[in-house]
């Protein structure tokens, strides 16, 4: 999988290019970006939509005074677009040669990585039975990972997609309703001046994904996606 671990990070790295300053995403920002890896995006076409969105803020801004671009929501509406571009122009193209396979260290970081997660969801505070399963098996996929000749990256993404799924449906039913019900008004704050600029469907999407990140900011607990794995 192309820039598999990167993803996160070049889309960082070129909103940050474009806008000219060293902005930090916000919450918001991230569980958009998480919208778009679910939705199977290509990094190129989220690259595309940036460049495009700012060509076009870079031209209206010299023709009159615009307000600093504060958010990646704000380039949204052209990423989808370039995804649909991008879709057009490959379809019926051969599909890209196979990744090269990820050495023994990488290997070895993939399963630091599911125990440090582990080792997270140790010390839960709250669905506290999910969790210690969670870990469970988090330290069980760390040991195939080691024992396997190469790792499959992609199979274990999806098993960590599930995992993930449950965690956040155990978190969401032992959570109290105030402070759902406070995560959901934060997303909506949050959310309120890029409307225009996504789908109803997307909208919901990254209300989830906010309210999903935040209720794990608010348990101190980890994303067990290898694309929040350390790059160090």
């Amino acid at each position: 999988m192309r820039n598999y671990f990167n993803y996160f990070t070049e889309i960082e790295e070129r909103f940050q290019q474009r806008r000219g300053t060293l902005l930090l995403l916000s919450t918001l920002d991230w569980a958009l970006i998480e919208t778009w890896r679910e939705a199977g995006i290509p990094i190129e076409a989220v690259l595309r939509g940036i460049d495009a969105a700012f060509d076009k803020y870079e031209a209206r801004q010299r023709r009159g005074r615009m307000r600093r671009v504060n958010g990646l929501a704000w380039c949204a509406q052209a990423v989808m677009e370039a995804a649909e571009e991008l879709r057009e122009a490959s379809a019926g193209s051969a599909p890209a040669a196979g990744n090269q396979r990820e050495s023994g260290f990488e290997q070895e970081r993939v399963a630091a990585h599911l125990e440090a997660a582990a080792g997270a969801l140790d010390a839960a505070t709250a669905a506290a039975e999910a969790c210690a399963a969670t870990a469970a098996r988090l330290r069980a996929l760390a040991a195939e990972t080691r024992a396997a000749q190469a790792a499959e990256l992609e199979t274990l993404e999806r098993t960590l997609t599930v995992l993930e799924e449950k965690l956040f449906a155990a978190l969401t039913a032992a959570a109290p309703e105030e402070l759902l019900v406070g995560l959901k008004e934060h997303a909506a704050r949050e959310l309120a001046p890029y409307r225009s600029r996504m789908g109803a469907m997307q909208l919901r999407q990254v209300e989830r994904q906010f309210v999903q990140k935040q209720l794990l900011v608010h348990y101190n607990l980890p994303r067990l996606s290898l694309f929040y794995m350390s790059q160090q």
